[in-house]
């Protein structure tokens, strides 16, 4: 079987240095790590762990300072910029803790948006397909003002879906959220993965929001410290507790 089509993402020996000299600082140290096509794999770790460097660099936001990203079977670490800029507008998605939706524009302008910075024209019916598969096909011509925070974020994440992306990557894509409305959301997630094959990986502090996921990675200063798999809220919350607990 072609390597590339097991792992949307694959990280190899990278770690990302911040400054020079004494000043330098180490975010991520020698990680490796595979992400599955079809997966739904959240990162936690303490304040500090190096859990959003990891994501900015499976995402190719960040360059490594050393090791290699692999997306599918393309290696971001050889991209020019250009080209870079180019896989992650048309093969990854992104969902935040900010909805980052522009005020005045509709909900399906907004979801349209990165076809139209493509240079693609958007589709209609593909736009009104991504809303209804986020629960908002009576939503398309309302602005995020009238809409809930839990329907923005639903309208980002029919966004970053537009592009049909390899890969999903949410950095606390529920932070803003209340308990219900984010439960709304990381069920939508869940069943994209179940249903949709979508790979996401998603950057998290709450075990609830972990527990929707096939697997939990954890991170400690840079390092990955373990993973769990089907594990609950409670046993990803008691690992979090002896992890916060681990001397620096």
């Amino acid at each position: 079987m072609n390597n590339s089509a097991v792992h949307a993402v694959r990280l190899r020996s990278v770690s990302r240095r911040y400054g020079a000299g004494d000043h330098t600082v180490t975010a991520l140290d020698d990680v490796s790590l595979a992400f599955p096509s079809g997966s739904f794999t959240a990162v936690m770790g303490p304040s500090g762990s190096g859990k959003s460097t990891l994501l900015q660099c499976a995402a190719g936001l960040d360059r490594p300072t050393s090791g290699s990203v692999v997306v599918g079977d393309t290696e971001l670490t050889r991209l020019s910029e250009t080209r870079l800029t180019l896989l992650r507008r048309e093969r990854i998605g992104f969902v935040f803790q900010a909805f980052n939706l522009l005020p005045s524009l509709t909900a399906e302008q907004n979801v349209a948006l990165p076809l139209r910075l493509a240079g693609r024209r958007p589709g209609r019916a593909r736009v009104r397909e991504v809303l209804r598969q986020v629960g908002l096909g009576d939503r398309a011509g309302h602005r995020p003002s009238e809409l809930s925070g839990g329907q923005q974020q639903r309208v980002a994440l029919a966004r970053a879906l537009i592009t049909r992306p390899d890969v999903l990557f949410g950095d606390e894509p529920t932070g803003a959220l209340d308990s219900r409305t984010g439960h709304e959301v990381l069920t939508l997630l869940r069943g994209m993965v179940d249903d949709a094959g979508q790979t996401v990986v998603m950057v998290t502090h709450d075990p609830v929001a972990a527990s929707y996921a096939d697997r939990v990675v954890f991170l400690v200063d840079g390092h990955v410290h373990g993973e769990l798999t089907g594990a609950n809220a409670d046993d990803i919350a008691s690992r979090m507790t002896r992890l916060e607990a681990v001397p620096c």
